[in-house]
């Protein structure tokens, strides 16, 4: 904690706005945060902005506009559809920058932690970016990949210092995506796995089965309906499924053993997963790291068509850590007939490293130099 006669400095921390994965890995480091003694502020909209107010809400959330990407409700031309928004991305990007300039000024903010938006970084303050995507998966060629993960540098290379999360060596979660032959050329940290769960070893099993529907639209959708077409046969397991659509809130009884929730609080969520046997869920690198602090076995369904999602999937199911089954191939039954024989491993490491790391931004770069 800071000393009692030094003002709380106010940070600010935004993340992307592509599912809910980015905001929900923030939610450990806004806890930390706060408990450092700093004034938070978080930037958001939309679906993300629900979500962390629920969870912080005396945060202040300033409006701020997301990316907005459109997906495909397939892989057939996801990768150009992509290509064809880098114009849309890249005007976000300048929009943010000119956001933040503002925010500064009317806010008085120290320092800002960007989940992957490029745009927020700022000449007077500490600016640090935090990914997971160091090299980026292309559906083409390496060449491509080449080309992206330059492109990628030059952005990273705007800000002050960037935060890898991920695991440092050859234990880790993400692979190549964090591991790449060549890093950028600026500060570079490890933070670990970020996640807002807590294991607890002596939870009870209430569960056989927990499913959680995520991602960004319209696969989200068409995830679920794939789930509440094949559900109603399990009669004999306990199941909860969760939507993942903070806004819409509800809670019923699809039959006397299949419950579905629209959304749960971190805290609620937490405990079921703990109390579930098995958990079904896409391959979204928040979700992943969820699981690895929660030690729980899953079977991942990559979303169509993100080659990241298809590449941790393949990645971690080489390392026996998940099972992982491609949405064109799933049935419910037949995945969880296979979980019963996959020899699953437990990732094991230290889930707090990201501490020390936020420590050492505060006093090091925060305290020690303050913008003029």
């Amino acid at each position: 904690m800071p000393d009692s006669d030094t003002p709380p400095k106010s940070i600010l921390v935004a993340p992307l706005d592509w599912g809910l994965g980015h905001a929900a890995r923030c939610i450990p480091l806004i806890r930390e945060l706060l408990h450092s003694g700093c004034h938070v502020l978080i930037g958001a909209e939309g679906a993300q902005a629900v979500l962390l107010h629920r969870e912080f809400p005396h945060i202040p959330i300033l409006p701020l506009p997301g990316y907005r990407v459109k997906y495909n409700d397939g892989n057939s031309g996801y990768a150009l559809k992509m290509a064809l928004q880098l114009p849309k991305i890249c005007l976000a990007i300048k929009r943010e920058k000119k956001w933040l300039t503002k925010a500064v000024a009317d806010h008085s903010i120290d320092a800002v932690i960007s989940d992957n938006r490029f745009g927020l970084h700022h000449p007077d303050i500490p600016s640090v970016i935090m990914t997971h995507q160091l090299h980026l998966k292309a559906p083409f060629s390496r060449i491509t990949e080449k080309r992206l993960e330059t492109l990628n540098y030059y952005f990273l290379q705007k800000f002050n210092a960037c935060w890898v999360v991920d695991f440092e060596g050859n234990e880790n979660l993400a692979g190549d995506l964090s591991h790449p032959g060549v890093l950028p050329a600026m500060e570079m940290k490890h933070l670990g796995a970020l996640s807002r769960f807590e294991y607890h070893p002596s939870e009870p099993l209430k569960y056989d089965l927990l499913i959680l529907i995520s991602g960004p639209e319209p696969q989200r959708s068409i995830f679920e309906k794939m789930i509440m077409d094949q559900i109603r046969p399990f009669t004999e397991k306990q199941v909860i499924i969760v939507s993942g659509k903070p806004a819409f809130p509800f809670d019923k009884m699809l039959t006397k053993n299949i419950r579905h929730v629209n959304h749960l609080d971190s805290k609620t969520l937490n405990e079921i997963a703990l109390q579930s046997k098995i958990i079904v869920c896409r391959s979204g690198y928040t979700t992943i790291m969820d699981l690895i602090k929660l030690r729980k076995r899953a079977i991942l369904i990559p979303t169509p068509g993100q080659t990241e999602q298809e590449y941790l999937g393949k990645y971690l199911m080489e390392k026996s850590y998940f099972l992982s089954v491609s949405q064109k191939s799933f049935r419910l039954d037949e995945a969880l007939q296979k979980a019963e024989s996959f020899p699953f491993r437990v990732f094991s490491a230290p889930m707090e490293q990201y501490v020390a790391v936020i420590d050492d931004f505060i006093k090091n770069r925060i305290i020690k130099c303050p913008k003029e």
